[in-house]
């Protein structure tokens, strides 16, 4: 389904929440360069090899006795990416807990250390840095408050040297802060990356100067004086006004209307401060990058339910497109300003939409085929394949000039042939999803995961990139223990870095 798109009309600005600092310029975006500003430049390059690195949270991982403390693992890519069919990754890899030497703290029952990952250049030394949160820390007597960990990059990748943990400025007990987390040229407060975390109120921000990393704002997304109220869920950037500053969208459900509809509060990246612009229909799932080629990021949304929709035809799931401008994220040219929807039942898109489908649960954008247009991976984990509940299911629609298409759109599960595995009820295979070029030949391959495989062990699949889309040729498949670390319920997949 294809919708004309409104490029005129300008979204209002509200809420003007400006966060001091640094009034310096905006540094240039590379693709692909840690720093830069553009969700492309989002590639988890950790040793600044050019090639994309795979950062994957496993936050149910039994860690020195600890159940649920929770572990991340890195992949690095190389000239012949992470690994090969049939085989173990030959990718050099890593393990990360926290009882790794160097890092902060200690592994406690269920911290849920890698519940959420993402990276970002935070100190700005030309090397991406992982972020990574444990929603489940205690900090002093506040249970569950959390605290998100950052890992930085170098020549040889991530190291538990100079890594660094800090908490919410304001902890409290059940806030769960870090299990959502990014990373962004969002501000020039200081040289690097800003970090932005979430809790159950909003999100704060976080600059590393001076050696340190420091907190220098919350955006409270539950009360903003005009627009609409936001339960956070999920975060994402990109320069949807091309500014050569990032933007930051939190994304989650609206109290305002019984938590029945997904929304995304839209923050303006500036040198001085984020400004709230825009509240915009569509989430709770979010993730950014460039579909019509035209210089200016895209913002999709994933709404795995959508009630009033169901009577149009879209049940099981919706997937949203706001395409970027020079007046930041614009949806269609309607009353509302709803964006361009997709869903099962849109026309050439694999399958039918179904209740409980959760399509749209998880996105990923990257340009598969090399077109120079950014496809979108949809995660739809509910889906059942046959009569087995739950197995879980992948689709891919590509971009174009004229944006997001059906056309060409493939699906995939595990049941697909030559892709390993068998579906089972309850897998979710694609629960996390995403699209990286790990070898460096300018398409990018789908990682597609499903944290409830074997019983929750987790397992991830790579299906190769091709110039026609994605391939199962050549697919395979592998979990926490091809990496040297046991397997035990881990959940090994629940967070794949976008």
């Amino acid at each position: 389904m294809m919708n004309s798109r409104a490029r005129t009309a300008a979204l209002a600005a509200a809420s003007f929440l400006l966060l001091g600092g640094l009034g310096i310029a905006a540094a240039p975006a590379y693709a692909g360069t840690p720093g830069g500003t553009y969700a492309s430049d989002r590639n988890s390059d950790f040793d600044g090899d050019g090639y994309d690195d795979i950062l994957i949270g496993a936050p149910d991982g039994t860690v020195g006795g600890k159940t649920g403390a929770g572990f991340v693992t890195v992949q690095y890519g190389a000239a012949n990416g992470i690994g090969t069919r049939n085989s173990v990754p030959t990718a050099r890899t890593a393990v990360f807990s926290q009882d790794t030497a160097g890092v902060p703290g200690t592994s406690q029952t269920y911290d849920g250390f890698g519940t959420a990952v993402a990276s970002g250049d935070v100190d700005g030394d030309g090397y991406d840095d992982a972020v990574v949160g444990a929603p489940g820390e205690d900090v002093g007597t506040a249970e569950n408050a959390g605290r998100v960990t950052v890992l930085y990059g170098s020549s040889a990748g991530l190291s538990a040297a100079r890594s660094v943990t800090f908490a919410s400025a304001d902890p409290a007990s059940g806030d769960r802060f870090g299990f959502a987390v990014t990373a962004a040229r969002l501000t020039g407060e200081s040289p690097g990356d800003v970090v932005a975390a979430l809790d159950t109120r909003g999100a704060e921000l976080f600059t590393y100067t001076g050696g340190a990393v420091h907190h220098t704002g919350t955006l409270d997304t539950t009360a903003h004086p005009a627009g609409r109220a936001v339960r956070p869920a999920h975060l994402t950037t990109g320069d949807y006004d091309s500014d050569g500053w990032a933007d930051l969208v939190v994304s989650g459900y609206s109290p305002d209307d019984g938590y029945a509809q997904g929304w995304s509060a839209v923050y303006r990246g500036g040198a001085h401060g984020l400004t709230h612009l825009s509240d915009l229909r569509g989430g709770i799932s979010t993730a950014s990058g460039d579909i019509d080629h035209d210089g200016y990021d895209d913002l999709v949304t994933g709404q795995p339910s959508s009630p009033d929709q169901e009577d149009e035809g879209m049940t099981g799931g919706l997937v949203g497109v706001y395409y970027g401008g020079e007046d930041g994220p614009e949806g269609l040219e309607s009353e509302d300003g709803d964006p361009a929807w997709w869903s099962q039942n849109s026309s050439a898109v694999p399958g039918a939409g179904e209740h409980g489908d959760a399509w749209g649960t998880e996105l990923s954008v990257g340009d598969v085929d090399g077109d120079g247009f950014a496809d979108v991976a949809i995660g739809a984990p509910g889906e059942d394949v046959g009569t087995v509940r739950d197995a879980g299911a992948v689709w891919l629609l590509r971009g174009s000039a004229d944006g997001l298409t059906t056309k060409g759109a493939q699906s995939f599960d595990q049941n697909s042939p030559d892709v390993p595995g068998t579906a089972e009820a309850d897998d979710r295979w694609g629960a996390q999803v995403r699209l990286a070029d790990t070898d460096g030949d300018g398409l990018g391959d789908l990682l597609a995961a499903a944290p409830g495989e074997d019983t929750g062990d987790g397992v991830v699949w790579q299906l190769p990139a091709s110039t026609k889309g994605l391939v199962t040729g050549g697919s395979w498949l592998y979990g926490a223990g091809a990496l040297g670390v046991p397997d035990g319920d881990s959940r090994f997949g629940a967070a794949v870095d976008e």
